[in-house]
């Protein structure tokens, strides 16, 4: 492995806002703005728009579509495709 050309991994931690959830994690992503953590050290915070905590597949909040039925709806008003022969 060549030195020097690979970014610097740091702890960072990553906050949902909207959630209220925030977790720590090595990253090499960097920012301004900072926070102090649960053990008091102070560390880099980066705010994302959704997380585990909040995203509707982890939540169990989402949708289940009905592909049969869509099928089913779209054959009763359109009819089936027949064999041309």
């Amino acid at each position: 492995m060549r030195h020097g050309i690979h970014p610097v991994s740091r702890p960072v931690v990553f906050r949902d806002r909207a959630a209220g959830f925030q977790f720590l994690t090595r990253s090499t992503l960097d920012s301004d703005r900072t926070v102090e953590w649960e053990d008091g050290t102070t560390y880099p915070v980066v705010d994302v728009e959704i997380s585990s905590a909040s995203h509707p597949f982890y939540t169990g909040t989402a949708r289940v579509l009905d592909t049969a039925g869509r099928v089913e709806r779209f054959e009763r008003r359109y009819g089936t495709a027949r064999a041309r022969g």
